[in-house]
This record gives C-alpha cells, sequence and structure tokens, in this order.
C-alpha cells in the first residue's frame, strides 16, 4: 500500500459513527487536494469496511456514490441511516447537520 493510500485510510477511520465528510476533505488531510477522485479509487479497494468506514464519505453535495463497493447507494444509505444521518428530501445527506470535517467537530 503507497503512503497516500494509508493516509486516505486514516482519515477514513477518524470520521465518528454519525457523521459524513467528502472526497474533496478526504484527499485535503492526505496531502493531495486535488485528488479527490484518487480518494475514490483508494476507498474502492478497501478491504476492510468494518475498520475503515468507506460509506461515511460522500460527494461535497451530500450526494451517494452510485459505485459504492459494498452493495451500491441504496446500501450506503442504510447504513448512514442506522448511524442516524440525516438526509434531505432529495435524498442527500444534509451536510450542514451531519457534515463532519476535522477532529475539532463533535
Amino acid at each position: 500500500m503507497n503512503d497516500f493510500s494509508e493516509r486516505v485510510f486514516q482519515v477514513v477511520r477518524e470520521i465518528p459513527r454519525g457523521k459524513v465528510t467528502n472526497y474533496g476533505f478526504v484527499a485535503f488531510v492526505a496531502g493531495k487536494p486535488r485528488a479527490s477522485r484518487g480518494v475514490g479509487f483508494v476507498l474502492h479497494r478497501n478491504t476492510d469496511p468494518v475498520n475503515t468506514p468507506c460509506h461515511r464519505v460522500v460527494f461535497k453535495d451530500g450526494s451517494l456514490c452510485k459505485g459504492y463497493v459494498f452493495g451500491g447507494p441504496d446500501v450506503q444509505r442504510e447504513k448512514l441511516e442506522a448511524e442516524g444521518v440525516q438526509f434531505l428530501p432529495d435524498g442527500r445527506v444534509d451536510m450542514k447537520a451531519c457534515g463532519w470535517f476535522g477532529e475539532n467537530e463533535e
């Protein structure tokens, strides 16, 4: 595993239950702010979804990934709802209520 991949997994492991963040934020914290697509590629190869909760990473507008590797967007939504993540009427995550952008947030 390369350094970027390990940093991505580290960031994702920090996202608290009931919160989400976006690919761009993960890329920024992992040291490559323009590599949001790279974050997606790394998470697509996640071999430990229990300890590296990639379902907590969404697009910046709160949309779910159509290619969520562990069952598609319906499964991703079910996992997030089980954690208490709130959704808007149009199906996007309520980023104002559930967005996480660093260690200082609760």
